[in-house]
């Protein structure tokens, strides 16, 4: 290579190096060109949020201070229609507390009048007791005699063949007193269920029920070789049946009823055959 062709390449390595360095320039202005461009319009953006924002806030707080001035109206209004109500409410309580008052005062008053007027009644009722329960001790005194003078009448009983009053005893102690009237033959018993028959005198009686409850009994009086059955019937109650060859009437009498037992008497005239009791 000689010399000449050594400077052109020496010329051409030059030009491209200027022109990389100019392009390298260009791109860097460009590029700080548009930097400041893209700041300026941020900052202008900004610019204009912030005006609004502050525009924004004097807005709401002009609206806060007119909802400030409503409130504190409306509070005085509300807090003047309080005051009147509260006295329209003082007002209307003494007027009921007065009415109130003057009521009790009346319902006491009447209930006084009412208590006076039933004191009054029950005194005068107690008069009339008192007096009617003398009356009645007069009474009960009179009724004791007239029981007393009539206490033989109640010893007697109707029959129930013959339909004419019997005398007739309720107890072992009135029974030793008709035995020692000797008008008649008397033989006292006891009978209890589910037993055979027992024999009195001429004639057998066999106890068939016993209610001690209701006072009731059932039994069957075997005479002539017929049974004749007592059905349903009650203390001191003059069972009468006739029997023998002269068709004499003979009476039975129950005076106890227990649970499963009877205690009573047969009662014969005196010319009948007197047998011991057996069964």
């Amino acid at each position: 290579m000689n010399t000449s062709e050594v400077e052109q390449q020496t010329d051409s390595g030059v030009d491209t190096g200027r022109v990389v360095r100019w392009t390298a320039l260009i791109l860097a202005v460009g590029y700080i060109a548009v930097s400041l461009y893209l700041i300026m319009d941020t900052r202008s953006r900004l610019a204009s949020v912030t005006t609004a924002q502050h525009a924004a806030i004097v807005q709401l707080d002009a609206r806060q201070a007119a909802t400030e001035d409503e409130l504190k109206t409306s509070n005085e209004a509300l807090a003047q229609q309080i005051g009147t109500t509260e006295r329209g409410l003082h007002a209307a309580y003494a007027g009921t507390t007065a009415e109130l008052r003057q009521s009790q005062k009346a319902l006491e008053k009447r209930m006084q009048d009412q208590q006076a007027q039933a004191v009054d009644q029950v005194t005068f009722e107690m008069t009339n007791v008192k007096n009617e329960l003398k009356a009645t001790k007069n009474d009960v005194a009179a009724t004791r005699t007239d029981l007393d003078s009539t206490k033989v009448k109640l010893d007697r009983a109707i029959g129930d063949l013959t339909g004419q009053s019997s005398l007739i005893a309720r107890t072992r102690d009135e029974l030793e007193q008709l035995k020692h009237r000797g008008d008649r033959n008397y033989y006292e018993f006891t009978l209890y269920k589910g037993e055979h028959a027992t024999q009195l005198s001429t004639v057998a009686l066999q106890l068939k029920k016993a209610d001690a409850k209701r006072g009731k009994f059932t039994l069957n009086v075997v005479a002539d070789d017929r049974t004749i059955e007592k059905k349903d019937r009650g203390v001191a109650e003059p069972l009468q049946f006739y029997t023998g060859r002269d068709r004499q009437l003979y009476e039975v009498v129950i005076f106890t009823v227990d649970k499963n037992k009877v205690t009573g008497y047969l009662s014969t005239p005196k010319s009948s055959p007197g047998l011991t009791a057996s069964r």
